[in-house]
């Protein structure tokens, strides 16, 4: 396995990508108005995707391996409803790191106490996805016309509806080889998320969160496992920049606002093992 950086360019329009729990789920901002994805809610999106073995994305992604992946191997440690007791037996007699594909690729912190063997630190790590300019959040009035409560013949929700207008998000993401040699990962296991990021958003919108797109995912696999190209020349050389300039501080309104790089300058690439865009192959 060998170093990866990654970034996906996720574009945003009329949906609230990421709710802050702490802000009446209004969309995540920081201090400047530059909107955030938090990096746990990328990953939930991407659990519900494996967890759910009934759907279209695990049917159509795990037969597409040779052989197909069995789904008992890619179970999801971080979901409602666990039995700790039975993941500690789990962990005891040596099931549990060939049980859970996120445990695998994430990590976890499942047990702090008394157990060596438990995983800590993940191989993936997905940073914080940040919009390149501000973005304007709108907030409108959800109304019902059935009503929600016994008296009333019809319902209201004052400012509920609370999105995006538009935004350009950037969310980098790293692969770590030494971490894989504690945890149990394989190219297989990182192979499988490549294949879900496309479908991260598409199949798990929601009625706030219609139109989340991630337009590029890039993979940029290094020449060895201690990495050939430092990670911030990379996502700076990838990630796309307001037209004109100067209106960086200004939300944008549409993807044309933007430059948006198609691939690398060849003294990078050359650096590279390989630079995939997952996104173009969904």
């Amino acid at each position: 396995m060998n170093r990866a950086t990654g970034l996906l360019i996720i574009e945003v329009i009329n949906s609230n990508p990421n709710g802050d729990p702490d802000q009446e789920s209004d969309p995540r901002l920081r201090p400047d108005e530059r909107g955030m994805i938090s990096p746990v809610s990328f990953k939930r999106k991407l659990r519900d995707l494996v967890q759910d073995k009934d759907g279209p994305v695990w049917q159509a992604l795990a037969s597409s391996f040779d052989p197909p992946l069995q789904a008992g191997s890619y179970c999801i440690l971080e979901s409602r409803g666990r039995d700790r007791r039975a993941i500690e037996t789990e962990i005891s007699n040596g099931e549990f790191v060939n049980k859970y594909w996120d445990a695998r690729i994430f990590g976890n912190t499942f047990l702090e106490e008394g157990a060596s063997t438990s995983i800590r630190t993940g191989v993936v790590q997905f940073g914080m996805g940040v919009s390149v300019s501000p973005v304007e959040v709108q907030r409108l009035t959800n109304t019902n016309k059935a009503g929600v409560e016994a008296d009333k013949d019809r319902g209201m929700a004052p400012l509920a509806y609370r999105i995006v207008l538009h935004g350009v998000y950037v969310m980098p993401f790293f692969v770590n080889p030494t971490a894989a040699q504690k945890s149990g990962c394989t190219d297989l296991d990182i192979d499988l998320m490549k294949k879900l990021i496309p479908f991260a958003y598409s199949h798990t919108a929601s009625y706030v969160r219609p139109m989340v797109t991630i337009r590029h995912a890039w993979y940029a696999e290094h020449r060895s496992p201690l990495g050939s190209c430092p990670d911030f020349e990379l996502i700076e050389a990838l990630t796309p920049r307001r037209i004109p300039e100067q209106d960086k501080e200004i939300p944008s309104k549409t993807w044309e606002d933007y430059s948006v790089p198609t691939s690398l300058p060849d003294p990078l690439l050359s650096r590279l093992n390989k630079l995939e865009d997952l996104a173009a192959v969904s």
